[in-house]
């Protein structure tokens, strides 16, 4: 009996190991948005294996997020500026428990307590960037390029790059005529379709996975890019050249939130913690390219990386900066809908 017993408390101990070990992060993240060196020291040191999985707009985020039942649910998720409001107010994310949450403090306060989560009680900051124009200065001749209207210079036919973002692209056509990017007017809207309608003939591709490979394949002269994927292009395209347009960049904050059926939510408290460390941070904001919130961080940067004004701006950058907020469903509809007619020629 007594060896019975033994075996029995065995199989209970190594239950509950092998219970341990097994734990998972299912993290939804932007492809190419978080070192791998991060992942492996985070399993090492806790022992819960990530389960990375991508996708390339707030969009496809959103909607997969929304359909997903409780069995395939994601424990983390990382939206943009205006998807964090968007997903609190439909009630799809889960408080976070800033008692569990070590680093908050270092945080840059004026990328906190945003209107898009007031008290962040939903969302800590991750990293945040810009979407400007990237231009192979090796491949373009004749006047520098500037601006966002000049996209649609005729020695750029055929060899300009969007991303595959509604937003942002449909942000572009309203600066280029004076509107706000986050216009809910229906002909603000349409005029800007009919004015990005003049720009399809010169577009080569909508790259949203890695905007900066079509500058490196040869495709692409000039076109819409993110800060770090130019930086990250430079390495191998020096002539890459990341451009703020005097019209206005395009400004945004990515977030990690909870989404509320969460199988794992200790464990993504867990990982935003990891990630808030400075030296963490640090690392990732010199590995991909784009800015930390982290101040603590910013301040472990080489002097190469801290100064690099594709990955941190200076203020005249950002003077005519617009982050993207939340403009209602119903503004939603009419953007998808000249979208569509966009992307399919009509």
């Amino acid at each position: 009996m007594k060896k019975i017993a033994l075996a029995g408390l065995l199989a209970v101990v190594l239950t509950g190991c092998s219970s341990e070990e097994a734990q998972v992060l299912n993290l939804y993240n932007w492809s190419e948005y978080m070192p791998q060196e991060v992942l492996d020291r985070f399993q090492e040191e806790t022992g819960i294996q990530v389960v990375y999985t991508t996708y390339d707009s707030n969009e496809a985020m959103y909607a997969r997020l929304k359909l997903l039942d409780d069995s395939a649910a994601y424990d983390l998720a990382v939206p943009s500026t205006y998807y964090v409001s968007k997903m609190r107010q439909e009630d799809l994310l889960m408080p976070i428990d800033r008692s569990k949450i070590e680093g908050f403090e270092n945080l840059d306060q004026d990328l906190v307590n945003l209107d898009v989560d007031p008290d962040n009680q939903y969302s800590i900051p991750f990293l945040w960037g810009t979407t400007g124009l990237g231009v192979d200065t090796a491949d373009v001749e004749g006047e520098p390029v500037e601006a966002w209207e000049d996209l649609w210079d005729e020695r750029f036919e055929g060899r300009v790059n969007l991303t595959n973002d509604m937003r942002e692209v449909f942000h572009v056509g309203l600066r280029v005529l004076g509107y706000s990017g986050n216009s809910t007017n229906p002909e603000e809207i349409e005029a800007a379709y009919e004015k990005l309608k003049e720009l399809m003939p010169s577009v080569r591709t909508f790259n949203s996975d890695a905007p900066r490979m079509p500058f490196l394949e040869g495709e692409a002269d000039i076109g819409m890019i993110w800060n770090g994927e130019a930086v990250m292009g430079q390495e191998t395209l020096p002539s890459l050249e990341y451009i703020y347009p005097k019209e206005g960049i395009i400004a945004w904050l990515d977030s990690f939130v909870i989404p509320k059926n969460a199988k794992n939510p200790e464990a993504a408290h867990k990982f935003i913690s990891f990630v808030l460390r400075p030296e963490i941070s640090a690392l990732i904001s010199e590995d991909i390219g784009y800015a930390s919130p982290n101040l603590a961080a910013r301040d472990l940067l080489p002097p190469d990386v801290a100064s690099n004004r594709a990955s941190y701006p200076t203020p005249n950058d950002m003077a005519n900066a617009e982050f993207q907020t939340d403009i209602g469903d119903e503004a939603l509809q009419i953007y998808a809908k000249y979208w569509e007619m966009l992307k399919s020629g009509r």
